[in-house]
């Protein structure tokens, strides 16, 4: 299936580099104007460069409201609207058991992935709102469907933004905004490729729990956001797309 996003306004959040770029390069790709937003002043810059003369970057922190609501109004200062929001910023963690995890990192971990969701929806829906609507695509995780040792804060954090995807959903689809997740499993990303260079057996032991015998592609994340984005989804409200390779059924 092919897309258009020409003439839309596109903000993707944490897209430096990994899986957000990805998706901003492919949204840049159809003919969007695309806004790009990460901590990372010096990627992000460089990652902007790439897709072409109607798209910017604006530094950001996730957790921080007012950053993010400085972030949507950069936008409409220079596009005027925002028509599709993905919301794509998260960390991960040191796998420890929960008595070992350090209250500082579960605080890290909440304040990124799900008060950065939060932060992201609360400026997105009103500058859609007064645009007559607009989708917002929040990237939640199969661990965000179902347990895992050694990643409770993670796991939580997910958990809770499928909670936060459903409910804004509910309160906004009568007024024009679609609202949905994509739950993503092991993807072929840079943070791959740097635990499987670092990490003994990683590889063998990650492609012989997958059930489809292998791992996902940056481009089927980008495409899943896409179609989410798209009028070809347009009866998809509060759901939650998995793209794991069959690991949540497991």
């Amino acid at each position: 299936m092919t897309f258009s996003f020409e003439d839309k306004v596109v903000l993707v959040t944490g897209a430096a580099a990994g899986l957000g770029r990805s998706t901003a390069e492919a949204f840049a790709a159809r003919g969007a104007k695309v806004v790009i937003s990460d901590i990372n002043e010096e990627v992000g810059r460089g990652t902007v460069k790439g897709l072409g003369d109607h798209a910017i970057f604006v530094h950001a922190d996730v957790a921080d409201p007012q950053a993010m609501q400085q972030v949507v109004d950069t936008v409409l200062e220079r596009f005027g609207r925002l028509d599709i929001a993905y919301n794509n910023a998260g960390v991960e963690l040191t796998p420890n058991p929960l008595a070992e995890q350090s209250l500082e990192e579960f605080d890290r971990v909440i304040a990124v992935n799900v008060l950065g969701v939060f932060n992201s929806m609360h400026a997105e829906i009103p500058a859609m709102l007064a645009s007559g609507g607009g989708v917002i695509v929040n990237a939640s995780s199969g661990l965000g469907l179902r347990g895992i040792p050694m990643q409770s804060p993670y796991v939580a954090s997910k958990h809770a933004v499928q909670g936060l995807t459903k409910s804004a959903a509910l309160e906004y689809a009568a007024q024009g905004i679609r609202i949905n997740a994509v739950a993503i499993g092991v993807i072929d990303s840079p943070l791959y490729k740097t635990a499987v260079a670092t990490t003994p057996g990683y590889k063998e032991r990650i492609w012989s729990r997958q059930p489809n015998g292998r791992i996902g592609t940056t481009d089927e994340v980008a495409d899943t956001v896409m179609w989410l984005a798209s009028d070809a989804s347009s009866y998809v409200v509060g759901a939650s797309i998995t793209l794991d390779g069959g690991q949540a059924v497991t």
